[in-house]
Protein backbone atom coordinates (compact mmCIF):
# COMPACT_ATOMS: atom_id res chain seq x y z
CA UNK A 1 0.00 0.00 0.00
CA UNK A 2 1.61 3.29 -0.99
CA UNK A 3 1.90 6.24 1.34
CA UNK A 4 -0.67 8.37 -0.49
CA UNK A 5 -3.27 5.64 0.01
CA UNK A 6 -2.32 5.28 3.67
CA UNK A 7 -2.77 8.99 4.22
CA UNK A 8 -6.04 8.81 2.28
CA UNK A 9 -7.37 6.29 4.76
CA UNK A 10 -6.95 8.80 7.57
CA UNK A 11 -8.56 11.73 5.74
CA UNK A 12 -11.55 9.72 4.55
CA UNK A 13 -12.05 8.08 7.92
CA UNK A 14 -12.09 11.41 9.71
CA UNK A 15 -14.65 12.73 7.26
CA UNK A 16 -16.80 9.67 7.89
CA UNK A 17 -16.57 9.98 11.64
CA UNK A 18 -17.58 13.60 11.65
CA UNK A 19 -20.96 12.45 10.42
CA UNK A 20 -21.46 10.47 13.62
CA UNK A 21 -23.91 12.96 15.06
CA UNK A 22 -26.23 12.28 12.11
CA UNK A 23 -28.03 9.10 11.14
CA UNK A 24 -26.37 5.68 11.67
CA UNK A 25 -27.16 4.75 8.08
CA UNK A 26 -25.22 7.76 6.83
CA UNK A 27 -22.33 6.87 9.12
CA UNK A 28 -22.18 3.35 7.70
CA UNK A 29 -22.29 4.63 4.11
CA UNK A 30 -19.51 7.15 4.75
CA UNK A 31 -17.33 4.65 6.60
CA UNK A 32 -17.66 2.09 3.83
CA UNK A 33 -16.79 4.74 1.28
CA UNK A 34 -13.69 5.55 3.27
CA UNK A 35 -12.62 1.93 3.18
CA UNK A 36 -13.41 1.42 -0.49
CA UNK A 37 -11.19 4.30 -1.53
CA UNK A 38 -8.15 2.10 -1.01
CA UNK A 39 -7.34 -1.55 -1.54
CA UNK A 40 -7.09 -3.55 1.65
CA UNK A 41 -4.17 -5.95 1.59
CA UNK A 42 -2.69 -8.39 4.03
CA UNK A 43 0.80 -7.28 3.04
CA UNK A 44 2.34 -3.85 2.89
CA UNK A 45 5.21 -3.08 0.56
CA UNK A 46 7.37 -0.18 1.62
CA UNK A 47 9.80 1.80 -0.50
CA UNK A 48 13.50 1.55 0.17
CA UNK A 49 14.26 4.92 1.68
CA UNK A 50 18.04 5.02 1.48
CA UNK A 51 20.57 4.43 -1.24
CA UNK A 52 22.01 1.13 -0.08
CA UNK A 53 25.42 0.47 -1.52
CA UNK A 54 26.54 -2.86 -0.15
CA UNK A 55 29.95 -1.45 0.72
CA UNK A 56 28.64 1.28 3.01
CA UNK A 57 26.08 4.03 2.89
CA UNK A 58 25.45 7.53 4.08
CA UNK A 59 22.03 9.15 3.97
CA UNK A 60 19.64 11.55 5.57
CA UNK A 61 16.12 10.36 6.18
CA UNK A 62 13.79 11.70 3.50
CA UNK A 63 12.25 15.06 4.40
CA UNK A 64 8.84 14.18 5.79
CA UNK A 65 6.92 16.27 8.28
CA UNK A 66 4.93 13.15 9.16
CA UNK A 67 8.00 11.19 10.26
CA UNK A 68 9.58 10.93 13.70
CA UNK A 69 12.75 9.34 12.30
CA UNK A 70 14.72 12.39 13.39
CA UNK A 71 14.96 10.74 16.80
CA UNK A 72 17.90 8.86 15.30
CA UNK A 73 19.20 11.45 12.83
CA UNK A 74 21.75 10.96 10.11
CA UNK A 75 23.14 7.61 8.97
CA UNK A 76 26.85 7.94 8.37
CA UNK A 77 29.13 5.75 6.30
CA UNK A 78 31.21 3.33 8.34
CA UNK A 79 34.94 3.43 7.74
CA UNK A 80 35.47 -0.33 7.94
CA UNK A 81 33.19 -2.64 5.94
CA UNK A 82 33.51 -6.42 5.98
CA UNK A 83 31.41 -9.46 5.12
CA UNK A 84 30.54 -12.38 7.35
CA UNK A 85 32.29 -14.53 4.73
CA UNK A 86 35.56 -12.77 5.61
CA UNK A 87 35.36 -14.57 8.95
CA UNK A 88 34.55 -17.99 7.49
CA UNK A 89 30.76 -17.79 7.46
CA UNK A 90 28.87 -20.45 5.52
CA UNK A 91 25.37 -19.61 4.31
CA UNK A 92 24.00 -23.08 3.63
CA UNK A 93 21.34 -23.07 6.36
CA UNK A 94 22.95 -26.02 8.14
CA UNK A 95 26.44 -24.97 9.23
CA UNK A 96 26.51 -23.15 12.57
CA UNK A 97 27.88 -19.62 12.30
CA UNK A 98 27.54 -18.76 15.98
CA UNK A 99 31.25 -18.38 16.64
CA UNK A 100 31.68 -16.68 13.28
CA UNK A 101 29.23 -13.89 14.13
CA UNK A 102 30.71 -13.50 17.61
CA UNK A 103 34.22 -13.36 16.22
CA UNK A 104 33.21 -10.83 13.57
CA UNK A 105 31.68 -8.43 16.10
CA UNK A 106 34.66 -8.79 18.46
CA UNK A 107 36.93 -7.85 15.56
CA UNK A 108 34.81 -4.85 14.61
CA UNK A 109 34.63 -3.55 18.15
CA UNK A 110 38.15 -2.15 17.70
CA UNK A 111 36.75 0.36 15.18
CA UNK A 112 34.16 1.86 17.57
CA UNK A 113 36.17 5.07 17.82
CA UNK A 114 37.88 4.84 14.46
CA UNK A 115 35.12 5.55 11.97
CA UNK A 116 32.82 2.70 12.98
CA UNK A 117 32.20 -0.56 11.14
CA UNK A 118 29.65 -2.42 9.04
CA UNK A 119 29.15 -6.17 8.83
CA UNK A 120 27.44 -7.31 5.63
CA UNK A 121 25.48 -10.54 5.45
CA UNK A 122 25.13 -11.65 1.80
CA UNK A 123 22.48 -13.79 0.17
CA UNK A 124 22.17 -17.20 1.85
CA UNK A 125 20.87 -18.83 5.01
CA UNK A 126 23.11 -18.11 7.97
CA UNK A 127 22.37 -20.35 10.97
CA UNK A 128 23.53 -18.88 14.27
CA UNK A 129 22.98 -18.73 17.99
CA UNK A 130 22.89 -15.48 19.94
CA UNK A 131 25.48 -12.78 19.32
CA UNK A 132 26.10 -9.29 20.68
CA UNK A 133 26.50 -6.08 18.71
CA UNK A 134 28.91 -3.23 19.33
CA UNK A 135 28.77 0.58 19.11
CA UNK A 136 29.09 2.71 15.97
CA UNK A 137 28.14 -0.38 14.05
CA UNK A 138 25.82 -1.43 11.21
CA UNK A 139 24.51 -4.94 10.66
CA UNK A 140 23.46 -4.98 6.98
CA UNK A 141 21.45 -7.84 5.46
CA UNK A 142 21.70 -7.88 1.69
CA UNK A 143 18.81 -8.97 -0.51
CA UNK A 144 18.20 -12.68 -0.04
CA UNK A 145 20.10 -12.85 3.25
CA UNK A 146 18.39 -14.85 6.01
CA UNK A 147 19.75 -15.14 9.55
CA UNK A 148 18.30 -18.29 11.16
CA UNK A 149 18.09 -18.74 14.91
CA UNK A 150 19.78 -21.87 16.24
CA UNK A 151 17.59 -24.75 17.39
CA UNK A 152 20.00 -25.52 20.22
CA UNK A 153 18.85 -23.76 23.43
CA UNK A 154 22.47 -23.80 24.67
CA UNK A 155 23.27 -21.32 21.93
CA UNK A 156 20.87 -18.86 23.59
CA UNK A 157 22.76 -18.41 26.91
CA UNK A 158 21.06 -17.54 30.21
CA UNK A 159 21.55 -13.95 31.40
CA UNK A 160 20.42 -12.00 34.46
CA UNK A 161 16.78 -10.92 34.72
CA UNK A 162 15.94 -7.34 33.92
CA UNK A 163 16.10 -5.23 37.10
CA UNK A 164 12.70 -3.63 36.38
CA UNK A 165 11.14 -7.13 36.23
CA UNK A 166 13.06 -8.83 39.03
CA UNK A 167 12.88 -12.24 37.38
CA UNK A 168 12.26 -13.74 33.98
CA UNK A 169 8.90 -12.67 32.61
CA UNK A 170 7.77 -16.31 32.30
CA UNK A 171 9.95 -18.23 34.75
CA UNK A 172 11.80 -17.40 37.96
CA UNK A 173 15.49 -16.60 37.71
CA UNK A 174 17.39 -15.66 34.58
CA UNK A 175 16.29 -15.61 30.96
CA UNK A 176 17.61 -16.60 27.57
CA UNK A 177 19.47 -13.82 25.80
CA UNK A 178 17.99 -12.52 22.55
CA UNK A 179 19.23 -13.75 19.18
CA UNK A 180 20.64 -10.30 18.37
CA UNK A 181 21.59 -8.46 21.54
CA UNK A 182 23.30 -5.32 22.74
CA UNK A 183 23.90 -3.62 26.09
CA UNK A 184 25.35 -0.17 26.76
CA UNK A 185 25.77 0.74 23.09
CA UNK A 186 25.59 3.92 21.04
CA UNK A 187 24.80 4.37 17.34
CA UNK A 188 23.65 0.94 16.22
CA UNK A 189 21.93 0.27 12.89
CA UNK A 190 20.24 -2.99 11.88
CA UNK A 191 19.08 -2.63 8.29
CA UNK A 192 19.41 -3.93 4.76
CA UNK A 193 17.72 -4.71 1.47
CA UNK A 194 14.71 -6.43 3.03
CA UNK A 195 16.76 -9.32 4.33
CA UNK A 196 15.23 -11.56 6.99
CA UNK A 197 15.95 -12.55 10.58
CA UNK A 198 14.04 -15.76 11.37
CA UNK A 199 14.10 -16.88 15.00
CA UNK A 200 12.70 -20.34 14.12
CA UNK A 201 10.61 -20.00 17.24
CA UNK A 202 8.48 -23.14 17.00
CA UNK A 203 10.83 -25.07 19.26
CA UNK A 204 10.34 -22.41 21.95
CA UNK A 205 6.59 -22.17 21.46
CA UNK A 206 6.31 -25.95 21.90
CA UNK A 207 8.26 -25.75 25.17
CA UNK A 208 5.82 -23.09 26.34
CA UNK A 209 2.73 -25.01 25.26
CA UNK A 210 4.07 -28.25 26.79
CA UNK A 211 4.91 -26.47 30.07
CA UNK A 212 8.51 -27.68 29.85
CA UNK A 213 10.12 -24.24 29.51
CA UNK A 214 12.89 -23.87 32.09
CA UNK A 215 13.79 -20.22 31.54
CA UNK A 216 12.03 -17.26 29.94
CA UNK A 217 12.32 -17.33 26.17
CA UNK A 218 14.67 -14.92 24.40
CA UNK A 219 13.58 -12.06 22.18
CA UNK A 220 14.56 -11.84 18.53
CA UNK A 221 16.27 -8.45 19.04
CA UNK A 222 16.86 -6.75 22.38
CA UNK A 223 18.90 -3.62 23.01
CA UNK A 224 19.46 -2.45 26.58
CA UNK A 225 20.88 0.75 28.08
CA UNK A 226 21.60 2.04 24.59
CA UNK A 227 21.02 5.18 22.56
CA UNK A 228 20.74 6.18 18.90
CA UNK A 229 19.30 2.96 17.51
CA UNK A 230 17.87 2.41 14.03
CA UNK A 231 16.11 -0.78 12.89
CA UNK A 232 14.70 -0.60 9.37
CA UNK A 233 13.85 -2.26 6.06
CA UNK A 234 13.97 -5.87 7.18
CA UNK A 235 11.61 -8.75 7.81
CA UNK A 236 11.62 -10.30 11.28
CA UNK A 237 9.92 -13.69 11.60
CA UNK A 238 9.09 -16.34 14.17
CA UNK A 239 10.53 -14.77 17.30
CA UNK A 240 10.62 -17.13 20.29
CA UNK A 241 9.12 -14.38 22.50
CA UNK A 242 8.69 -10.60 22.02
CA UNK A 243 10.19 -9.65 18.67
CA UNK A 244 11.83 -6.21 19.11
CA UNK A 245 12.50 -5.06 22.68
CA UNK A 246 14.32 -1.79 23.34
CA UNK A 247 14.62 -1.38 27.11
CA UNK A 248 16.29 1.43 29.08
CA UNK A 249 17.06 3.04 25.71
CA UNK A 250 16.71 6.48 24.16
CA UNK A 251 16.45 7.81 20.62
CA UNK A 252 15.20 4.64 18.98
CA UNK A 253 13.74 4.49 15.45
CA UNK A 254 11.98 1.35 14.14
CA UNK A 255 10.56 1.92 10.68
CA UNK A 256 9.66 0.19 7.42
CA UNK A 257 9.63 -3.21 9.10
CA UNK A 258 7.62 -6.35 8.39
CA UNK A 259 7.18 -8.48 11.52
CA UNK A 260 5.52 -11.88 11.19
CA UNK A 261 4.63 -14.78 13.46
CA UNK A 262 1.92 -17.44 13.32
CA UNK A 263 -1.25 -15.99 14.77
CA UNK A 264 -1.30 -18.64 17.50
CA UNK A 265 2.38 -18.26 18.46
CA UNK A 266 2.38 -17.34 22.18
CA UNK A 267 3.61 -13.91 23.31
CA UNK A 268 5.16 -12.97 19.99
CA UNK A 269 4.59 -9.22 20.43
CA UNK A 270 5.74 -7.19 17.46
CA UNK A 271 7.48 -4.20 19.09
CA UNK A 272 7.60 -3.52 22.85
CA UNK A 273 9.06 -0.14 23.88
CA UNK A 274 10.01 -0.64 27.52
CA UNK A 275 11.32 1.98 29.98
CA UNK A 276 12.60 3.96 27.01
CA UNK A 277 12.35 7.56 25.81
CA UNK A 278 12.20 9.18 22.38
CA UNK A 279 11.01 6.10 20.50
CA UNK A 280 9.68 6.30 16.93
CA UNK A 281 7.76 3.34 15.44
CA UNK A 282 6.39 3.99 11.97
CA UNK A 283 5.42 2.40 8.66
CA UNK A 284 5.38 -1.19 9.92
CA UNK A 285 3.26 -4.22 9.04
CA UNK A 286 2.81 -6.76 11.85
CA UNK A 287 1.11 -10.15 12.23
CA UNK A 288 1.54 -11.73 15.63
CA UNK A 289 0.15 -13.92 18.38
CA UNK A 290 0.12 -11.00 20.83
CA UNK A 291 0.07 -7.19 20.81
CA UNK A 292 1.28 -5.60 17.58
CA UNK A 293 2.87 -2.71 19.50
CA UNK A 294 3.06 -2.33 23.28
CA UNK A 295 4.45 0.27 25.66
CA UNK A 296 5.74 -1.00 29.00
CA UNK A 297 7.87 0.17 31.96
CA UNK A 298 8.52 -2.55 34.51
CA UNK A 299 6.66 -5.01 36.68
CA UNK A 300 5.19 -4.19 40.09
CA UNK A 301 7.65 -3.48 42.92
CA UNK A 302 10.68 -3.90 40.65
CA UNK A 303 9.43 -1.35 38.16
CA UNK A 304 8.40 1.03 40.94
CA UNK A 305 11.86 0.81 42.52
CA UNK A 306 13.74 1.33 39.27
CA UNK A 307 11.42 4.17 38.20
CA UNK A 308 12.44 4.21 34.53
CA UNK A 309 9.40 5.53 32.65
CA UNK A 310 8.53 5.21 28.99
CA UNK A 311 7.96 8.67 27.54
CA UNK A 312 7.90 10.52 24.24
CA UNK A 313 6.74 7.51 22.24
CA UNK A 314 5.36 8.00 18.72
CA UNK A 315 3.64 5.20 16.77
CA UNK A 316 2.51 6.02 13.22
CA UNK A 317 1.16 4.15 10.22
CA UNK A 318 1.15 0.65 11.67
CA UNK A 319 -1.13 -2.03 10.24
CA UNK A 320 -1.73 -5.66 11.06
CA UNK A 321 -3.68 -8.37 12.80
CA UNK A 322 -3.60 -10.34 16.06
CA UNK A 323 -6.54 -12.64 16.84
CA UNK A 324 -5.69 -13.01 20.54
CA UNK A 325 -4.57 -9.54 21.64
CA UNK A 326 -4.59 -5.88 20.66
CA UNK A 327 -3.30 -3.62 17.95
CA UNK A 328 -1.95 -1.21 20.54
CA UNK A 329 -1.35 -2.17 24.17
CA UNK A 330 -0.38 0.16 27.02
CA UNK A 331 0.91 -2.04 29.85
CA UNK A 332 0.22 -4.24 31.58
CA UNK A 333 3.73 -3.86 32.99
CA UNK A 334 3.77 -0.08 33.51
CA UNK A 335 5.05 0.35 37.06
CA UNK A 336 7.79 2.82 36.13
CA UNK A 337 5.25 5.12 34.48
CA UNK A 338 4.15 5.85 30.91
CA UNK A 339 3.58 9.36 29.57
CA UNK A 340 3.50 11.45 26.41
CA UNK A 341 2.52 8.77 23.92
CA UNK A 342 1.09 9.59 20.49
CA UNK A 343 -0.41 6.79 18.38
CA UNK A 344 -1.95 7.62 15.02
CA UNK A 345 -2.91 6.34 11.57
CA UNK A 346 -3.52 2.69 12.42
CA UNK A 347 -5.29 -0.06 10.48
CA UNK A 348 -6.18 -3.13 12.54
CA UNK A 349 -8.28 -6.09 11.43
CA UNK A 350 -9.41 -9.56 12.58
CA UNK A 351 -8.16 -8.88 16.09
CA UNK A 352 -9.33 -9.46 19.63
CA UNK A 353 -8.96 -5.80 20.61
CA UNK A 354 -8.04 -2.57 18.92
CA UNK A 355 -6.78 -0.20 21.61
CA UNK A 356 -6.15 -1.70 25.02
CA UNK A 357 -4.87 -0.26 28.29
CA UNK A 358 -3.88 -2.80 30.93
CA UNK A 359 -2.96 -2.24 34.56
CA UNK A 360 -3.91 -3.48 38.03
CA UNK A 361 -3.59 -3.08 41.77
CA UNK A 362 0.07 -3.58 42.68
CA UNK A 363 1.39 -1.94 39.54
CA UNK A 364 1.70 1.57 40.94
CA UNK A 365 3.13 4.01 38.42
CA UNK A 366 1.05 6.13 36.08
CA UNK A 367 -0.33 6.36 32.55
CA UNK A 368 -0.78 9.99 31.48
CA UNK A 369 -1.06 12.13 28.37
CA UNK A 370 -1.89 9.41 25.84
CA UNK A 371 -3.30 10.41 22.43
CA UNK A 372 -4.68 7.81 20.01
CA UNK A 373 -6.19 9.11 16.78
CA UNK A 374 -7.13 8.26 13.23
CA UNK A 375 -7.74 4.52 13.56
CA UNK A 376 -9.55 2.13 11.20
CA UNK A 377 -10.63 -1.23 12.62
CA UNK A 378 -12.32 -4.11 10.81
CA UNK A 379 -13.76 -7.18 12.51
CA UNK A 380 -12.15 -6.25 15.82
CA UNK A 381 -14.04 -7.87 18.69
CA UNK A 382 -13.56 -5.14 21.33
CA UNK A 383 -12.48 -1.87 19.74
CA UNK A 384 -11.57 -0.06 22.99
CA UNK A 385 -10.70 -1.88 26.19
CA UNK A 386 -9.37 -0.62 29.52
CA UNK A 387 -8.93 -3.50 31.91
CA UNK A 388 -7.36 -4.76 35.05
CA UNK A 389 -4.89 -7.62 34.81
CA UNK A 390 -5.42 -11.18 35.92
CA UNK A 391 -3.65 -11.15 39.29
CA UNK A 392 -0.35 -11.25 37.40
CA UNK A 393 2.56 -10.47 39.73
CA UNK A 394 6.26 -11.40 39.77
CA UNK A 395 6.23 -12.83 43.32
CA UNK A 396 4.61 -12.36 46.70
CA UNK A 397 6.55 -9.15 47.37
CA UNK A 398 4.20 -6.91 45.41
CA UNK A 399 2.62 -3.97 47.21
CA UNK A 400 -1.13 -4.35 47.70
CA UNK A 401 -1.43 -0.58 48.20
CA UNK A 402 0.35 0.40 44.96
CA UNK A 403 -2.46 1.85 42.87
CA UNK A 404 -1.76 3.10 39.34
CA UNK A 405 -2.84 6.57 38.22
CA UNK A 406 -4.50 6.75 34.80
CA UNK A 407 -5.33 10.28 33.65
CA UNK A 408 -5.52 12.10 30.35
CA UNK A 409 -6.27 9.56 27.61
CA UNK A 410 -7.59 10.96 24.30
CA UNK A 411 -9.12 8.69 21.66
CA UNK A 412 -10.05 10.69 18.57
CA UNK A 413 -11.25 9.94 15.03
CA UNK A 414 -11.93 6.20 15.11
CA UNK A 415 -14.06 4.00 12.87
CA UNK A 416 -14.66 0.36 13.74
CA UNK A 417 -16.59 -1.87 11.33
CA UNK A 418 -18.20 -5.16 12.36
CA UNK A 419 -17.35 -4.81 16.04
CA UNK A 420 -18.85 -7.68 18.02
CA UNK A 421 -18.45 -6.46 21.61
CA UNK A 422 -18.95 -3.03 23.09
CA UNK A 423 -16.09 -1.03 24.60
CA UNK A 424 -15.03 -2.02 28.08
CA UNK A 425 -13.66 0.81 30.22
CA UNK A 426 -12.91 -0.73 33.60
CA UNK A 427 -10.92 1.33 36.06
CA UNK A 428 -9.88 0.46 39.59
CA UNK A 429 -12.03 0.99 42.67
CA UNK A 430 -10.87 3.97 44.75
CA UNK A 431 -8.57 4.97 41.88
CA UNK A 432 -10.81 5.73 38.90
CA UNK A 433 -9.34 6.46 35.50
CA UNK A 434 -10.01 10.15 34.85
CA UNK A 435 -10.03 12.63 31.99
CA UNK A 436 -10.87 10.02 29.38
CA UNK A 437 -11.67 11.93 26.19
CA UNK A 438 -13.48 10.40 23.20
CA UNK A 439 -14.20 12.46 20.09
CA UNK A 440 -15.49 11.38 16.68
CA UNK A 441 -15.67 7.67 17.47
CA UNK A 442 -18.00 5.47 15.40
CA UNK A 443 -18.43 1.80 16.28
CA UNK A 444 -20.61 -0.15 13.85
CA UNK A 445 -22.05 -3.61 14.34
CA UNK A 446 -22.63 -3.58 18.09
CA UNK A 447 -25.81 -5.11 19.40
CA UNK A 448 -28.08 -2.46 20.83
CA UNK A 449 -29.37 -2.69 24.38
CA UNK A 450 -32.73 -1.49 25.68
CA UNK A 451 -30.95 1.35 27.49
CA UNK A 452 -29.37 4.16 25.52
CA UNK A 453 -25.85 3.35 26.68
CA UNK A 454 -26.40 -0.22 27.71
CA UNK A 455 -23.97 -1.65 25.21
CA UNK A 456 -20.98 0.01 26.89
CA UNK A 457 -19.44 -1.45 30.04
CA UNK A 458 -17.88 1.21 32.27
CA UNK A 459 -16.70 1.11 35.90
CA UNK A 460 -14.56 3.56 37.86
CA UNK A 461 -13.89 5.89 34.92
CA UNK A 462 -14.81 9.49 34.19
CA UNK A 463 -14.51 11.68 31.15
CA UNK A 464 -16.10 13.35 28.18
CA UNK A 465 -17.42 12.11 24.84
CA UNK A 466 -18.48 14.04 21.77
CA UNK A 467 -19.75 12.69 18.44
CA UNK A 468 -19.59 9.11 19.66
CA UNK A 469 -21.83 6.37 18.26
CA UNK A 470 -23.40 4.46 19.85
CA UNK A 471 -23.98 6.74 22.81
CA UNK A 472 -21.38 5.91 25.50
CA UNK A 473 -21.91 5.24 29.18
CA UNK A 474 -22.95 8.04 31.54
CA UNK A 475 -19.49 8.13 33.15
CA UNK A 476 -18.19 9.71 29.93
CA UNK A 477 -20.79 12.48 29.75
CA UNK A 478 -19.17 15.13 31.93
CA UNK A 479 -20.13 18.68 31.05
CA UNK A 480 -16.77 20.28 31.84
CA UNK A 481 -14.44 19.25 29.02
CA UNK A 482 -11.85 22.00 28.90
CA UNK A 483 -9.13 19.37 29.12
CA UNK A 484 -10.53 17.35 26.19
CA UNK A 485 -9.08 18.69 22.95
Amino acid sequence: MDEEKQQGIGVSAVRAMRLSSRSPALVLTAALAALLCFQITTRTVYPIWADRARESFESDFPPDAGSCSGFYGRITARKTVMSITDFGGVGDGETSNTEVFRKAVRHMKQFEYDGGSQLNVPEGKWLTGSFNLTSNFTLFLEQGAVILGSQDPKEWPIIEPLPSYGRGRERLGGRHISLIHGDGLSDVVITGENGTVDGQGKMWWDLWWNRTLEHTRGHLVELMNSRNILISNLTFRNSPFWTVHPIYCSNVVIRNMTILAPLNAPNTDGIDADSSTNVCIEDCYIESGDDLVAVKSGWDQYGIKMARPSSNIIVRRVSGTTPTCSGIGIGSEMSGGISNVTIEDLHIWNSAAGVRMKTDVGRGGYITNITIRNVIMERVKVPIKFSKGSNDHPDEGWDRTAIPIVKGVRIIDVVSLNSTKAPQLLGIENAPFSEICLRNVTLLGLKQSSSSAGSWHCEFVSGFAQDVFPLPCSELLQKDASWCS
